[in-house]
């Protein structure tokens, strides 16, 4: 009995680990603001943001402390050093996720909320993999914050504060986290962990039911106005359709009165020379969005559009060209399953995509970051590539690109060249204070925006020599403003240009009216559909409008803005911006006046909110009757989805591959298939698992249908060395020696990997010398043979 009283940890102990774990929260908030002030985005470390930030700091440590006051106790009492202990470990933990939130924050700009929930740990994985990494600085981290807080415990046991009781104890901790609710803060300000509980808890909370009889509320009667009309001179034949979706294109960056002007040459240039929409907004906040906004002009659904279980039927620019005789494509150099763009793609029935997978050996990819990880290839070989694919004259082509080199880890090609050009830029350019520290702190950002410049000049120069040149519209805009330079204003992130340039331009013309990327699909149409006689559905249900064309500025439109995959917070309600409860003033500059309230703009998000969840949940955008493409979801019986169920249980795709590889090798090949074609389902770039339903094909003795599979997996990935391993195999089993010898030649020219199947190679070799052997014998044996019937004739 005497041993339990020694041993039990007191409230002293408790309070002790509360200052300690307080301290903790105040070296990461130090962190925090000496990282930003480095970078250039605070312009002191010590002022009056850092001490709202550290008064909520000491908020959260009251809130913390008041719940977790009950379980030390309760354990305390039951069991010595039990109450302690886990005590300990929890607040260590919440450090820790701090310490990444915090981390994240200084990469981000904005901090991790609800948008969590959008990605897949896979995403997860790769993004951080593909921003910096995770290498030997994160476990250095832990290890810090630990001895951080451990330490923190020892020195405090000369300044605790001896409280004998509990009740006033948890009455002080309460009081001064009601005190902080008073205490208004923005998300630099904010504890990082509280802000994504709270916003975790508001998404899943939120009320978006539909009250409405209108079962399709979307659909619009009234046709797009044709305003691009008089600015076309279109030709008899339609013209071709290029997007190019720049990654952190931002309006900061790029023509006339940019903050950061001067990176972006060639696209200041093209400004004057096109349409030009200066203050065109970016419908999300993220890569995710961009896709279903600007081709499809579609609703977002809870964390993205691309994020859907099950696909609405839906219009897109991809499915109405493809109806009415255009070659559609997409072009990118990062791997096209991040964000579900494979599934989108395959659902609009594109007839061909280029990805990370697809470039092969004579393309460089992106230098590898810290921790040895590469997004993929950059923008000027994303380029080169597509170029050398071949282009008919005879067809019209939509064709998009998404480029990736201007995304964290900003390591583009040359670097130390464009370095030194920013340099120089600095030097000769008239930048303000902030603004070159700014620059000066993220010279590579702007090194790799000045590469990406010449990337897209490059690009042009090369699309001048394709067929159909002067028959071609394209469009340039970014699907975000760059995330790591400091922002404004909450509505920075959304500001991109919008640049319009075709040779079939008669005018050219800037436009400050404030647009959206819903707008671009539709008015593109309606151009379109004014001189071509287009097979087109008789209703569409277009988020946008035609695109405002005013010279002045003005802002007359609706629209929604969601800033992270879940987060929904932002509205443009005409000249006013909703954001995050705040109501502000929108002008010219597209600046942020100061707030006023006013429920009307938030009754109008609410209103859009129920209807995007009632209209993407319920397949509501448009009936069957108007769709194109009705979305081909793989269909499996009920018997086939319970033992799908019972092998899947939630891994990622490759755990799955994996099962159905097993299933194969134990000849179980229904089964293999079965769940490779759910697998394809989820994931339609998931190459081995195409390759494997190849091998298993040809098992069964599906010789063509094996073949078809895996030439499509060579398409698909001219360097991957599984693929002709695996078609290698099929033509040596069915004696097809003469395609067994183009293989080897397309193996060579494509794969640097070719060296592993040298033994796969040599075989097909040998087999079409054989088949060559034989066949000249058996022509000098008919040969003879004929020889001697001609003779014994003559005889």
């Amino acid at each position: 009995m005497n041993t339990s009283t020694i041993d039990r940890y007191s409230l002293k102990h408790y309070t002790r680990l509360m200052i300690s774990f307080f301290g903790s929260l105040l070296v990461l908030t130090i962190y925090q603001y000496t990282t930003l002030y480095f970078k250039g985005v605070v312009d002191i470390i010590f002022g009056t943001s850092f001490f709202i930030a550290v008064v909520h700091q000491i908020g959260f440590t009251s809130l913390v402390g008041v719940i977790l006051a009950f379980p030390f106790n309760f354990w305390e009492n039951l069991r010595p050093r039990y109450g302690f202990n886990l005590v300990f470990v929890l607040l260590l933990v919440l450090l820790i996720v701090e310490a990444m939130l915090i981390s994240y924050f200084c990469t981000a700009l904005v901090p991790l909320g609800s948008d969590l929930l959008g990605y897949s740990f896979s995403d997860i994985k790769m993004t951080i993999a593909n921003s910096g990494g995770i290498s030997w600085v994160l476990p250095l981290g832990f290890v810090i914050i630990v001895a951080m807080f451990f330490g923190l415990y020892k020195i405090s046991s000369k300044h605790y504060h001896h409280i004998s009781r509990m009740y006033p104890f948890t009455i002080i901790l309460f009081s001064m986290f009601i005190a902080t609710l008073f205490i208004e803060g923005k998300p630099i300000n904010h504890n990082k962990t509280q802000y994504l509980a709270l916003n975790l808890y508001d998404t899943s909370t939120e009320d978006t039911s539909y009250n409405s009889d209108v079962e399709f509320p979307l659909i619009k009667a009234k046709p797009i106005q044709n305003v691009l009309g008089e600015y076309f001179e279109l030709k008899e034949q339609k013209p071709n359709i290029v997007f190019l979706m720049v990654e952190g294109l931002g309006r900061d960056f790029v023509g006339e009165g940019a903050e950061y002007g001067g990176f972006t040459p060639f696209l200041d240039s093209l400004t004057t020379k096109s349409l030009y929409w200066e203050n065109c907004l970016s419908n999300t906040g993220r890569t995710f969005g961009v896709l279903p906004s600007l081709l499809g002009s579609l609703p977002f659904g809870k964390s993205g559009f691309m994020e859907l279980e099950k696909y609405p039927n839906k219009l897109t620019l991809f499915s109405i060209l493809k109806n009415n005789g255009y070659h559609t494509s997409f072009y990118q150099g990062t791997n096209s399953s991040f964000d579900n763009v494979d599934r989108f793609l395959t659902s609009e029935n594109v007839d061909f995509v280029l990805d990370k997978s697809g470039f092969g050996s004579k393309y460089q990819m992106q230098a590898e970051d810290a921790a040895g990880a590469s997004w993929g290839y950059p923008d000027r070989e994303l380029f080169k590539k597509s170029m050398s694919l071949p282009r008919t004259a005879e067809q019209p082509r939509m064709e998009v690109y998404m480029t990736i080199s201007t995304h964290e880890p900003f390591i583009p090609p040359k670097q130390d060249y464009y370095e030194a050009k920013v340099a120089k830029l600095l030097s000769e350019g008239d930048y303000s204070g902030k603004i070159e520290k700014v620059i000066e702190k993220n010279d590579n950002v702007f090194a790799t925006l000045l590469y990406t410049d010449d990337a897209l000049k490059y690009a042009f120069e090369e699309y001048r020599r394709q067929p159909n040149y002067d028959n071609t519209i394209f469009i340039i805009t970014g699907d975000h403003r760059l995330i790591p330079i400091p922002q404004r204003n909450n509505l920075s992130r959304f500001h991109v240009p919008l640049i319009m340039y075709s040779p079939l331009l008669k005018k050219t013309k800037k436009m400050s009216a404030v647009n959206s990327h819903f707008d671009v699909t539709p008015t593109l149409l309606a151009l379109m559909e004014a001189k071509y006689e287009l097979k087109m559905p008789k209703k569409v249900a277009w988020m946008g409008s035609a695109l405002d064309m005013s010279e002045d500025f003005r802002s007359v439109k609706n629209i929604p803005l969601m800033r992270n995959k879940n987060e929904l917070k932002e509205f443009v309600d005409a000249e006013k911006l909703y954001s995050d409860g705040s109501i502000y003033s929108l002008d010219e500059n597209m600046d942020l006046g100061s707030s006023f309230s006013s429920s009307n703009s938030e009754k109008k998000l609410q209103a859009f909110k129920s209807i995007n969840a009632y209209v993407t949940n319920n397949d509501k955008i448009i009936p069957d009757s108007l769709a194109i493409f009705s979305v081909k979801k793989e269909k499996f019986t009920d018997s086939e989805i319970v033992w799908i169920n019972s092998v899947y249980n939630g891994q990622n795709f490759d755990k799955v591959y994996m099962i159905a590889r097993e299933l194969a090798f134990e000849r179980e090949y229904e089964k293999s298939l079965l769940l490779s074609r759910y697998i394809l389902s989820e994931a339609p770039s998931h190459i081995d698992t195409k390759v494997l339903m190849g091998r298993v094909n040809v098992w069964m003795g599906n010789y063509d249908e094996s073949i078809k599979i895996l030439k499509a997996c060579v398409k698909m990935n001219p360097n991957y060395i599984d693929s002709y391993s695996a078609l290698f195999d099929v033509y040596f089993w069915s004696e097809r020696s003469k395609e067994g010898l183009e293989l080897v030649k397309l193996v060579q020219e494509n794969s640097s990997s070719a060296h592993e199947i040298k033994d796969k190679i040599d075989r097909a070799k040998r087999q079409a010398q054989k088949k060559r052997i034989a066949a000249s014998i058996e022509k000098i044996r008919n040969s003879n043979t004929e020889t001697a019937i001609n003779t014994f004739e003559i005889e």
